[in-house]
């Protein structure tokens, strides 16, 4: 990252800023949605990439995290949609696996868990509670209802309940 952020610097100096100050956040996000530390900074840069070429035309400096958040859970969706035709492949190819260690403390077992929801409730979830937006930005952002936003998040967070067995603040 360091050697293409120095790339980014030398080609221009806000890009390189704008990268300083959200990339870490840009990372986190990417990492909840995908589970893959490798994966997500794959995305962030990518994420970087696409809006390279759009600085120029952002309105208000202040959007840039907006439009970063957006670009990374549609570059997140984009992979999801790639590697589940690929795991469906995978998965039609070899044996079943023996079964997972059980020795896992509460966060892993709520990230590993947070990994086998649905793709868009996992978004839901984690725009809602990690980026603490509204449910109408988090509509926005999915491109779906309000309504949606509080049934994906409803039942996401019921599969949360089930699978890890962890309770959350009002359970």
């Amino acid at each position: 990252m360091h050697a293409d952020m120095g790339m980014v610097r030398i080609e221009g100096g806000v890009l390189g800023e704008l990268y300083v100050r959200h990339a870490p956040d840009a990372l986190r996000l990417a990492y909840l949605l995908t589970g893959d530390r490798s994966a997500a900074e794959d995305l962030v840069q990518d994420a970087f990439v696409r809006l390279a070429g759009r600085l120029l035309h952002l309105r208000s400096p202040g959007g840039f995290h907006a439009y970063l958040r957006t670009t990374v859970v549609n570059l997140a969706r984009s992979q999801h949609r790639r590697r589940a035709v690929e795991r469906r492949f995978a998965e039609r190819q070899r044996a079943p696996d023996s079964a997972e260690a059980a020795d896992l403390s509460d966060r892993d077992v709520l990230r590993k868990a947070l990994m086998t929801l649905p793709v868009r409730q996992r978004t839901a979830i984690v725009l809602r509670y990690y980026e603490d937006l509204s449910e109408n930005q988090t509509a926005e952002l999915m491109r779906c209802g309000p309504g949606a936003v509080k049934s994906l998040v409803a039942r996401g967070m019921a599969g949360l309940r089930a699978s890890s067995g962890v309770t959350f603040d009002g359970d």
